[in-house]
């Protein structure tokens, strides 16, 4: 059972209701750039929930790379493509109830079996927290070239997109005046 005079208990359900709500936000939102900021809301909630759980590199990297890059990209995207920006019918969905239901039914799954598996085990002091220090040398010790062979891969993606995306005006050959 939770103990509530615990204050990281406390965190932790606000945490939690923030990322229900911001989730809310995300799929009944008609609007892209709200949908867009309801993700944001709930991977910061998310990365506060693995601050707590003494996971600082598993957030920060979820910040760094969900909040400051894919989402990044999604409104860049929205925005290069001249997607519509207000509110759009055809983002409605009939299915509400059966969608509902269905996360309901995954919420409850997936909460009695880490009951099932953990039952009230406690998370603190169940051992030290791996420091980030540690993790980045082991992740770019070996594996800095890879990883910015990537980062190269990733911007010249980004510049495809851009060229793909853009509209030039038709070029005017020599002599020919515009209209």
């Amino acid at each position: 059972m939770m103990d509530f005079t615990e204050p990281v208990t406390w965190v932790a359900s606000i945490l939690g209701l923030v990322i229900a709500i911001s989730g809310f936000i995300v799929v009944t939102s008609k609007n892209l750039i709200h949908a867009a900021l309801g993700l944001v809301g709930a991977l910061a909630g998310t990365a506060g929930l693995f601050l707590v759980l003494s996971a600082e590199f598993v957030a920060w990297v979820l910040v760094l790379v969900y909040i400051g890059a894919v989402l990044v990209l999604f409104l860049f995207g929205i925005m290069i493509t001249r997607a519509p920006v207000g509110y759009d019918v055809d983002l409605d969905n009939d299915r509400k109830v059966i969608a509902a239901v269905g996360a309901g039914s995954l919420f409850v799954l997936t909460s009695f079996a880490a009951l099932d598996s953990f039952g009230d085990t406690a998370l603190l002091g169940i051992g030290d927290p791996t420091s980030t220090g540690d993790l980045a040398d082991a992740l770019l010790g070996r594996f800095v070239l890879p990883f910015e062979l990537v980062s190269f891969v990733l911007l010249a993606a980004l510049i495809g997109g851009i060229t793909v995306a853009r509209k030039d005006a038709t070029p005017i050959a020599v002599g020919e005046t515009e209209e």
